[in-house]
């Protein structure tokens, strides 16, 4: 939930074109991808690595 609605605000940065919304985008883009990469990490992947090792157990 948290990270639906980080994302959210950063994307409407993304698609700005206002005066001065070039010094905003060099900071969201790192985040969202972040915000994205993080998401992945902690709904797949922690989960299937303890899958793993609970059957390699």
């Amino acid at each position: 939930m948290t990270a639906c609605a980080v994302l959210a605000s950063l994307v409407s940065i993304l698609w700005e074109s206002n005066i001065g919304s070039d010094v905003m985008k060099t900071i969201a883009a790192p985040i969202v991808g972040g915000m994205i990469t993080s998401t992945i990490h902690v709904l797949i992947l922690v989960p299937v690595s303890f899958v793993m090792m609970k059957e390699r157990a």
